[in-house]
């Protein structure tokens, strides 16, 4: 199987990282070769957040270049413009629709884009996008977000529905497995 390369993308504090953790995860459970790479920025402070997940029979290295993604899940719709030169082709973003004002719009030194997705489809890309905190907070949580993409993006995987469902049972803590549960299936079903 050639290489396969994955983005998330979003703002610190949303869930980013357990969404690589889940789909590193299930990839090694299903026999791939997994590298993952984590990039922090300012994580903590609301900044700009990028995790790479690369598979295969054979995977050298975590970094995807541009033009390399074969999707990018993206928990915000600024950050999904932010890294779209990643995207291959042929490649799928999943996006919540959410927005998240930055430091420089917060402060008044810049507007948030209008039409951000709109901008992304007229470029000619493949664009999925749902209201992922609406149906985070559906499944108990706002902080289900992560899942609930994921759940979004796992019909773009070659992976049954139940090894999604035993990812999670493994990945999230016991407490929040039926609410995790909850938060993908609105995801798979949007």
């Amino acid at each position: 199987m050639n290489t396969k390369s994955v983005m998330i993308v979003g703002v610190g504090g949303q869930g980013s990282l357990l969404a690589s953790k889940l789909l590193g995860r299930l990839l090694l459970d299903e026999g791939y070769d997994v590298k993952v790479s984590e990039v922090h920025g300012m994580s903590q402070r609301g900044g700009s957040v990028v995790t790479y997940v690369r598979y295969g029979d054979k995977v050298y290295s975590p970094i995807v270049t541009e033009s390399e993604a074969d999707f990018i899940i993206s928990f915000e719709k600024l950050e999904a413009a932010r890294y779209s030169k990643y995207l291959k082709r042929d490649g799928v973003i999943v996006v919540n629709t959410q927005q998240i004002d930055p430091m420089p719009v917060i402060i008044g030194a810049a507007q948030y884009p209008e039409d951000v997705l709109s901008q992304l489809t007229a470029k000619g890309l493949k664009v999925e996008a749902l209201d992922a905190l609406s149906l985070a907070e559906q499944a108990g949580s706002s902080k289900a977000v992560n899942i609930v993409l994921m759940g979004k993006a796992a019909k773009h995987f070659d992976i049954p529905y139940d090894k999604w469902i035993t990812a999670i049972e493994k990945t999230v803590a016991p407490k929040f497995i039926e609410m995790n549960k909850k938060a993908f299936d609105l995801g798979f079903s949007h």
